[in-house]
């Protein structure tokens, strides 16, 4: 649908008395500027053009200054409207806004009952750069759809006070629309200065408007000649304005987005303080945090995550740091819009009406209609018309004449389909022509005729005068039938009679004799007499032709003096109905045999006998009954191409009993239920070649056959048949190995496969010179890739591949160059793979598989040594191929340990490699574990490493203790690496026993090892000695020893931040985060152990990043640390 143009809007301001020189005139060439609106009512009358419901439409381009009011206005005539119509606003593709009505956005309705017109009403209070972006207007009433699109672009507010020139450029003879721009006449004013202007140095009009206000771009347009304004100002609008300062944002967000629908897009900014809190709004709306918005924060980096898009995120959105902010705007792509029912092909006749309907999987697609290589498109002169109907499409050529053939086509964002048109100029066949007619007085004349096309009217004509209907005479137009009956004959009748089909140089012509019967009285006996009128068309040596459904009316004449009595018989059988389908009507003079309905069985001889006493004549007369034949029998396809294919039939049994003239086919795709004809004038072979069809698309023929009756009914449907062609040839044909009796061929697929497929490959050699190939492969190959075998040593051959599908073999692929069978020598290698350089540990029970690639020729034979002695196969397997060796132990044991030795041998050649394998096992338990010295509360334990280490060394070990009283276990350390340790704070007047595990890389031994002794933690005294020395006073206020270290993490991944602090009485310690106390969090977990404060962050996220601090605080002052924590973002690496 057209956009309408929109009319200048009034500047702001107050307006400015017009110079004589620059007055304009009122006329209306040329559309004006966009610009900012107020009110879009006070359009000037007559600048919007009126299409579909919409009487008004808003401007399709508007600039507003932020923080001003802007309205949006249009109108629709009721007048021809069942109901009332309903509008929605939306911006970009699918957001409505009518769900964002408020302060912001203010929408109202106005009816005026006088005219009938509905008025709405869009107003965007205080517009900020949020606003910006497409919008449209849809109204809908019933079965009646109209839209308009608009866009509005936001310009920000100057500090000084622009200068109103636009007011001189206002109409001085406008009446009421004094104050409106002209700008178009303004522009023709200025071809009439003929003053001479001074030469000014060039000027960058591109500069100017750039950095002017909107209002002024007219005034810049006058100026400087500039013709094009709209054009002008669109390019401006893709031009890279200058990004403005901003104190918050170090790189603010990019202009614009784009994301398929389904997929995640990540929105980054950079904020100058690292530590500052951003707010993420959508169209103006705060985001919070969900599953579907994550935001997160790394560094000076701020980034919102938008999961699974869907329509709904076609937005504007903005990062708002305090007062600051940054704009961006999201675009969704819908995805591709598919052709789920193809076009069909069309064959018809001029004049006829042609419709191409397809559908296709969403409703309001945009298709788009070609012509050849020519789009369609809906104009008010054109003969083409589109309709719509939820997913359907349809081309309607209401009649179609020559010019129209072609091929059309139909392409949506995702899709093409095409239909072909073929248009045969019209052809009137005459299947029954008029018979000349005797008929006496007060008869009854009926002259009849047959055409092919059953809506092709005529007139009749006597003696080249048209006749005219009457009380007497009637003309009749059944089907392919045109009657002209005549009642009551007369006299006057007898003439020429001409029936004339309208549109055609055709003319069908008959003479009416009048018989008149003069009656003389002669008193004696006449024998009877049958008088047989042969002078009909139809009638021929006695012979009458009936066509099958037709009416058969035989009047015969009859003298004979007295009466004769009249007797019809067919055979022996006498018919003696005078009512009925086949029935005998006597009159005076006349007998008439009437067959209604003729059918095959009344075919036969018909005798008429008469007598009276005067003797007895007799006729016989044969009636053979003609139809159209049977339909062809067995039609089938005996073979395709690429977009033809060769049908056959047998004739039908049954010809009509008039011979053939030919056969009439059709066709169609399968599914479809239009058969489109592939021949107008009838094809006498019955073996035909359909042309013209889509590659891969499934069709099905029907036959008719033609005499001169007429056309028979269709014959059965063929088998469905695809047109397909065979591949183009295999590519990129190469030699992969040559030895003394095999040659290894690699090739890549053809470029062009088509709808047949590919079913395999066919690989052919011959000796140079002989021109026999011979198949190497009995079955096809259905890699890209054979070897060749039992060639002869020294031979040059030549090979060739051919692809093969359903239609047939391909063009061979053949190699550039013969081929010499004789193997190459190749120095044997061991590719080492870069895992086995070093030791290979693993565990006992594990599987061990080791693949060693090499390379050699010819093949080398490769054997495994362990400890410099042959494997013994009873332990290890070992496979060897001509690429590679595995060696495969199934369950690792400690004896497979060693150094391995892979030696590859070709003749004297060989090549060696060292594998070093280790199988190790959990150790056994420390021995002589004992202890050796107790002293208050603390115990010393000492012991000696394992006897049995597992295989390999000992990583540590771990020490429980347990009170002889409860006898549970504790652990007091883990991972000890030294033999001895010193277990401290043991309670006084308790025993305790220990016992030692041993751990290395398999874990910990299955048993520890126990103490042979215990400690005991003797009593003291309960008196209380005075010291004998002046005791030191420790109290100090609290100070740390080791302060907070900044730390970098990853999210998901607990992190531990620690510091030491000493100070007497001992401190109360708090942990805070960004200043805030950290209180009863699950997520934090803090320790004091000696003075060592720990602070541990379970999974941090990305929100857990800042500045933590601890403080110590007791009764003598306090001291505090601090650092920054930093979560990055984990970097998750996403298939492709």
């Amino acid at each position: 649908m057209p956009e309408p143009v929109p009319a200048a809007q009034p500047a702001a301001g107050a307006p400015e008395e017009p110079t004589e020189e620059a007055k304009p005139e009122p006329e209306q060439d040329e559309p004006p500027a966009d610009g900012a609106v107020e009110n879009p009512a006070k359009e000037e009358p007559g600048s919007t053009e009126l299409t579909g419901l919409f009487v008004e439409k808003p401007p399709d381009s508007v600039v507003a200054v932020a923080g001003a009011d802007v309205s949006f206005i249009a109108r629709v005539d009721s007048t021809t409207l069942t109901r009332k119509p309903t509008m929605k606003w939306l911006k970009g593709k699918w957001l409505d806004l009518g769900s964002k009505a408020g302060k912001h956005l203010k929408f109202t309705e106005t009816y005026d009952r006088n005219t009938k017109i509905y008025t709405y009403e869009m107003k965007i209070v205080k517009v900020v750069p949020g606003d910006a972006g497409g919008y449209r207007c849809e109204v809908t009433a019933k079965d009646k759809c109209d839209s308009s699109t608009f866009e509005i672009s936001v310009e920000v507010a100057q500090q000084e006070e622009q200068a109103d020139i636009l007011s001189a450029f206002k109409r001085a003879d406008a009446g009421e629309d004094e104050g409106d721009l002209d700008f178009s006449a303004l522009l023709k004013a200025t071809k009439k200065r003929k003053k001479p202007e001074k030469e000014e140095p060039d000027i960058d009009v591109w500069e100017l408007l750039k950095n002017a206000h909107p209002s002024e771009y007219e005034k810049i347009a006058f100026q400087y000649g500039i013709t094009d304004l709209r054009g002008m100002l669109k390019r401006l609008k893709k031009m890279k304005a200058e990004p403005k300062h901003s104190e918050a944002f170090l790189k603010k967000l990019e202009s614009c987005y784009s994301v398929e629908k389904g997929k995640k897009i990540v929105l980054t900014c950079e904020v100058v303080d690292p530590n500052v809190q951003v707010k993420w709004l959508k169209n103006g709306q705060e985001i919070k945090p969900s599953a579907k918005y994550i935001m997160e924060s790394n560094g000076n980096i701020r980034t919102l995550t938008i999961n699974k898009t869907n329509l709904a995120d076609d937005a504007a959105y903005e990062c708002v740091v305090g007062e600051d902010k940054c704009f961006t705007e999201v675009f969704v792509k819908e995805p591709p819009v598919t052709i789920t029912k193809l076009m069909d092909d069309y064959h018809v006749v001029v004049g006829e009406r042609v419709e191409f309907e397809i559908e296709v999987s969403e409703e309001g697609a945009h298709v788009m209609w070609f012509f050849e290589d020519i789009e369609l498109h809906k104009d008010k002169d054109s003969k083409f018309r589109f309709k719509k109907d939820g997913k359907k499409h349809t081309l309607i050529i209401n009649e179609a004449t020559l010019d129209d053939i072609g091929m059309y086509h139909a392409w949506t964002n995702g899709g093409h389909t095409k239909g072909e048109l073929e248009v045969e100029e019209k052809q009137l066949e005459v299947l029954q022509d008029i018979a000349d007619l005797t008929v006496k007085a007060t008869d009854q004349a009926v002259f009849k005729c047959e055409v092919s096309d059953d809506k092709v009217t005529g007139k009749w004509f006597k003696d080249g005068v048209e006749v005219l209907p009457s009380d007497r005479i009637k003309m009749t137009h059944v089907g392919r039938f045109h009657r002209l009956t005549i009642n009551d004959v007369k006299p006057e009748d007898a003439g020429d009679y001409t029936f004339v089909p309208d549109g055609y140089a055709l003319s069908l012509s008959a003479k009416l004799n009048f018989l008149e019967i003069k009656i003389d009285y002669v008193p004696r006996q006449d024998p009877p007499k049958i008088h047989l009128d042969t002078t009909g068309n139809m009638v021929s040596q006695n012979t009458i032709i009936v066509v099958a459904g037709n009416k058969l009316r035989l009047d015969v004449e009859i003298t004979g003096e007295p009466a004769p009595t009249v007797v019809w018989s067919k055979g022996d059988k006498p018919i003696t109905d005078t009512e009925g389908r086949v029935r005998v009507e006597s009159r005076k003079d006349l007998s008439c045999f009437v067959i209604e309905g003729a059918e095959r069985e009344d075919e036969g001889n018909y005798t008429i006998c008469v007598t009276n006493p005067a003797g007895e004549d007799k006729a016989v007369l044969f009636v053979k009954i003609v139809d159209v034949p049977d339909p062809p029998e067995n039609v089938k396809c005996t073979g395709v191409g690429e977009d033809c294919g060769t049908i056959i039939w047998d004739p039908p049994k049954f010809d009509g009993g008039a011979p053939l003239k030919g056969y009439l086919m059709e066709r169609k795709k399968k599914g479809s239920s239009r058969w489109t004809k592939l021949n107008f004038d009838v094809y006498n072979s019955t073996t035909y070649e359909a042309k013209r069809m889509i590659e891969g698309v499934l069709y099905e023929m029907r036959v008719f056959a033609v005499n001169s009756i007429g056309l028979s009914p269709p014959s059965l449907t063929s088998k469905p048949f695809m047109p397909i062609a065979p591949t183009s040839e295999p590519t990129r044909l190469t030699v992969h190995d040559v030895t003394d009796h095999t040659c290894s061929l690699k090739w890549f697929a053809p470029e062009r496969i088509g709808a047949g497929g590919l079913d395999g490959y066919v690989i052919e050699y011959c000796k140079e010179g002989d021109t026999e190939w011979v198949t190497a492969n009995s079955e096809l190959c259905e890699r890209q890739g054979f070897v060749v075998r039992g060639l002869p040593v020294g031979e040059k051959i030549n090979f060739r591949v051919v692809a093969v599908n359903v239609a047939g073999r391909s063009a061979p692929a053949t190699l550039s160059q013969p081929v010499t069978i004789r193997e190459i020598m190749e120095h044997p290698k061991i590719r080492l793979p870069r895992e086995l350089r070093t030791k290979y540990i693993r565990k006992v029970g594990d599987k061990i598989n080791l693949t060693v690639p090499f390379q050699g020729k010819p093949r080398p034979v490769a054997t495994w040594f362990k400890d410099g002695q042959p494997v013994d196969p009873k332990m290890i397997n070992v496979r060897n191929s001509n690429v590679d060796t595995i060696l495969f132990i199934r369950s690792a044991e400690r004896e497979h340990s060693g150094k391995y030795e892979l030696l590859l041998q070709i003749e004297n050649m060989e090549d060696r490699a060292t594998i070093e394998i280790r199988v190790v096992e959990k150790p056994g338990p420390p021995v002589n574990v004992k202890v050796t010295d107790v002293w208050g509360f603390n115990a010393a334990l000492e012991w000696q490493p394992p006897t049995d280490d597992g295989n390999c060394e000992i990583t540590g070990y771990t020490i429980q203790k347990a009170d002889m009283k409860t006898k549970d276990w504790f652990t007091v350390y883990e991972r000890n690496r030294r033999t001895h340790c010193t277990v401290s704070d043991l309670i006084m007047g308790n025993e305790y026993m220990f016992r030692v595990y041993s751990e290395n890389l398999c874990g910990l031994s299955e048993e520890p090892r126990q103490s042979k002794n215990t400690a005991v933690i003797a009593k003291t005294g309960l008196v209380c000695k005075e010291n004998p020395y002046k005791e030191k006073d420790m109290a100090c206020m609290p100070k740390f020893t080791q302060p907070l270290v900044d730390r970098s993490v990853v999210a998901g991944y607990s992190t531990a931040i620690s510091c030491s602090v000493k100070g007497f009485p001992r401190p109360k310690i708090v942990w805070m985060k960004n200043k805030m106390i950290i209180g009863e969090d699950p997520k934090y977990l803090m320790q004091n152990n000696q003075g060592v404060l720990t602070l541990n962050i379970r999974k941090p996220s990305t929100f857990d990043g800042g500045k933590y601090s601890c403080m110590a605080v007791n009764d003598l002052g306090q001291d505090e640390v601090e650092c920054k924590l930093d979560v990055r973002a984990a970097i998750i690496l996403e298939k492709k």
